[in-house]
């Protein structure tokens, strides 16, 4: 699991940021069907730390679009 900062991701390319956010889904999802079939996240702060990551990535990808 990687965890971005907002400084960190403003410093990747745009192809960075898509294929991060891509790999983050996916390692969001494994803890989600994780969760659903009756298991527990290894880490119980896991989950809300991927989408705040994937959060910040679509947030620099919204700037940069704007600007």
């Amino acid at each position: 699991m990687a965890i971005f900062r907002a400084r960190e991701v403003a410093q990747f390319s745009d192809v960075e940021l898509i294929e991060q956010e891509s790999k983050l889904r996916t390692e969001l999802i494994q803890q989600y069907g994780k969760v659903s079939a009756g298991g527990a996240p290894d880490n119980p702060g896991q989950i809300r730390e991927l989408r705040r990551t994937i959060a910040r990535i679509k947030t620099e990808q919204n700037k940069r679009r704007s600007a």
